[in-house]
């Protein structure tokens, strides 16, 4: 096990030198980063195929590409980020300027998620760089060969001063827990998040925790079904399911259930075959003990489509369950695999009555024309973040801060979100000395008390 009280002492020393604070430095890492992805993409690519079974399309597209965008995004505008910003001065405090000043915690611990092994690790990582921390990095380790590509590449071309990667399991987490951050950021499940919360607070140390949870998609009466059932099926099975902001559960209008399902059914097999265990486009199951709990969440009479499951190969197919009620197994926790349970309601105010009363979803996806009835569910219903007429995208603009709320998560991310995220926003008063009016000085008497009134 590494000493990383000796590391998260050589990170505090250079954080307290103020190199890492230096707008040129951070953009010379944010483009060593940038360029060191790149030359071992092929490396990267292998690791997520031996580990998922993820096609170099997805790799690129849900992963590497989007994590280039941001790294990009932070070199061209990081100078605007970091700049204080000026606010208005109030009356009784003239005359003197006001601004705020970003300015980075210190030394702070990233701990990833294994269902998109670079992206939810190196997407923080690109925010703590552009605000000027030091920082550990912690992959999981239920993605062997990704966390191993991390841990060479980057620790092979980064000082460790300044940032490393950490791998190992449970004992290593718990290690890195007991030490003293200046800021802890977390993606995972809400049950290790809790722990995670706890063991912060014994330092006081500022968390950001990005979860999960069950993100319904409710499909209205008046919805384009065609496009409606290809965009939830991709969003769905992507990843083989394994995404915290899939569509968890289907929340159709009785009258078009039957119509949805069968164009639901009919683009499973567009994407993947008859078989889609032949197919190089899905994924496998992250491992043997999520396996045995997805399959165990398939009721074979309740199977409307797929239902295939195969141990010795981590394959479970893209499979919908009809006729299910809030009280059937799969609708107790997150599923996080590719299993589609659906449930109907008769009106709209039924349907969102049924979602409120859980806990606050991570993602929300409502396919409706009816703007007005848009509007309903968005005012309505607290959620994390979510798409109307489509599945996942909102996590692909990276002008939108993407975290949870409740359950589902504390603080947010992407673009400047996550430079905000990272940075301690420093509020600084400048008062002229050309003039001292002594109104909040003793000794008080009752004019100054009337003018203190009149100015406040």
């Amino acid at each position: 096990m590494e000493n990383f009280n000796a590391i998260i002492t050589s990170q505090n020393r250079l954080f307290e030198t103020g190199k890492t604070k230096e707008i040129n430095f951070r953009k010379m890492q944010l483009k060593k980063l940038l360029t060191v992805l790149q030359n071992n993409e092929k490396l990267l690519c292998d690791a997520l195929w031996k580990d998922l079974h993820k096609p170099e399309f997805e790799a690129y597209a849900t992963e590497l590409g989007i994590v280039y965008s941001e790294i990009r995004e932070a070199i061209s505008k990081l100078k605007s980020w970091s700049r204080p910003k000026k606010v208005a001065t109030n009356l009784p405090n003239l005359p003197g300027t006001s601004f705020i000043m970003p300015e980075p915690f210190g030394t702070a611990l990233i701990i990833g998620a294994w269902n998109y092994p670079y992206y939810l690790t190196l997407g923080p990582l690109v925010g703590a760089m552009a605000a000027g921390n030091t920082i550990i990095l912690k992959p999981s380790e239920l993605t062997p060969s990704c966390s191993a590509a991390l841990a060479k590449i980057i620790n092979e071309n980064f000082d460790p001063a300044y940032l490393m990667v950490a791998e190992g399991g449970i004992p290593e987490t718990t290690e890195l827990l007991k030490q003293k951050f200046d800021y802890i950021f977390y993606t995972g499940s809400t049950r290790v998040g809790k722990i995670i919360y706890k063991a912060a607070a014994e330092n006081l140390t500022p968390v950001t925790l990005e979860l999960g949870g069950k993100s319904p998609c409710i499909v209205d009466n008046d919805a384009a079904l065609k496009v409606a059932a290809k965009r939830i099926a991709w969003g769905k099975f992507i990843n083989a399911g394994q995404t915290c902001i899939a569509p968890d559960y289907l929340l159709v209008h009785e009258s078009v259930k039957d119509e949805l399902l069968g164009y639901i059914s009919q683009n499973i097999f567009e994407f993947y075959g008859a078989n889609p265990q032949e197919s190089p486009d899905f994924l496998r199951i992250v491992n043997h003990a999520n396996f045995n709990r997805l399959a165990g969440l398939i009721e074979k009479d309740k199977i409307y489509f797929g239902g295939t499951t195969d141990a010795a190969d981590l394959f479970i197919s893209p499979t919908i369950l009809d006729k299910i009620s809030w009280d059937d197994k799969v609708m107790g926790d997150e599923i996080f695999g590719p299993i589609l349970p659906v449930l109907t309601f008769s009106r709209l105010e039924e349907a969102i009555k049924d979602v409120i009363k859980r806990p606050k979803p991570l993602a929300l996806y409502y396919f409706s024309k009816d703007k007005k009835k848009q509007k309903q569910v968005l005012n309505q219903i607290s959620f994390g973040g979510g798409t109307i007429n489509d599945t996942i995208l909102h996590i692909s603009n990276s002008n939108l801060p993407f975290g949870g709320v409740g359950n589902s998560g504390i603080g947010n991310y992407h673009g400047k979100a996550g430079f905000d995220t990272f940075s301690h926003h420093k509020s600084i008063m400048k008062r002229a000395t050309w003039i001292d009016l002594p109104l909040k000085y003793p000794p008080y008497n009752t004019t100054k008390l009337n003018l203190v009134k009149k100015v406040l």
